[in-house]
């Protein structure tokens, strides 16, 4: 007569050291089932992974409160320079009676000044460009050369329409339209050329050329 295994007793067999394993528990050296790929994805998803995908963001956060900080300690965007230096040393250099903006009211902010005068040798022409901003929070350009091909002339004056002459501080000048449609304020003294013009409109552009006068070479 057979022993008949009860089936609880089957569900486990025991090991060699008195233990018991599964008999559904893979074998030794068995592939252990396959990932999901969501789980693999998850598993690659690492602390590093997290940190650059969230710089951008971070970055953005950076600059928006730079800007906000910025904004509330009422920061000057603008750079003002001193002009009298390279006034002066542009009219010694210059071979013609050099003319300059002065006496501007303290709402006009010089932003740039700047001659040729040091490459100069005795008898070559001298170029004086100075740039404003403006009351009204525009750019106003001044320039003066006694060479009608300079650049900074030519900026303006190659193009332009005449659009008739105006009395303006006591000297007349030519209204004309800049290829670029600006207006500008021109007129020719002593061998060279005067130019007013920029993105500021016309009162404040009168207002630079009624301030041009000749400055001392001293």
């Amino acid at each position: 007569m057979s022993d008949t295994v009860p089936d609880d007793h089957r569900a486990a067999e025991h090991t060699p050291d008195g233990g018991a394993t599964s008999a559904d528990a893979p074998a030794d050296g068995a592939t252990p089932p396959a990932q999901s790929p969501a789980m693999e994805r998850l598993g690659r998803f690492t602390a590093a992974n997290m940190l650059r995908s969230m710089l951008p963001l971070i970055v953005i956060c950076l600059v928006l409160a730079g800007v906000a900080a910025l904004k509330q300690n009422n920061v000057d965007p603008v750079t003002e320079v001193e002009t009298a230096t390279t006034v002066q040393f542009a009219a010694r250099t210059a071979d013609y009676e050099l003319e300059a903006p002065a006496g501007l009211p303290d709402t006009w902010r010089a932003t740039s000044a700047r001659t040729d005068a040091g490459q100069a040798s005795p008898g070559d022409p001298v170029t004086l460009e100075l740039g404003y901003y403006t009351p009204e929070g525009e750019y106003a350009g001044f320039v003066t050369s006694d060479d009608a091909r300079d650049p900074a002339l030519t900026r303006v004056t190659d193009g332009d329409t005449e659009q008739g002459s105006e009395e303006i501080g006591g000297q007349t000048w030519t209204r004309v339209e800049t290829s670029r449609g600006e207006t500008a304020f021109v007129r020719d003294d002593d061998g060279a050329t005067l130019v007013v013009t920029g993105s500021a409109d016309e009162d404040e552009l009168r207002t630079l050329a009624a301030a041009v006068q000749p400055q001392p070479r001293t």
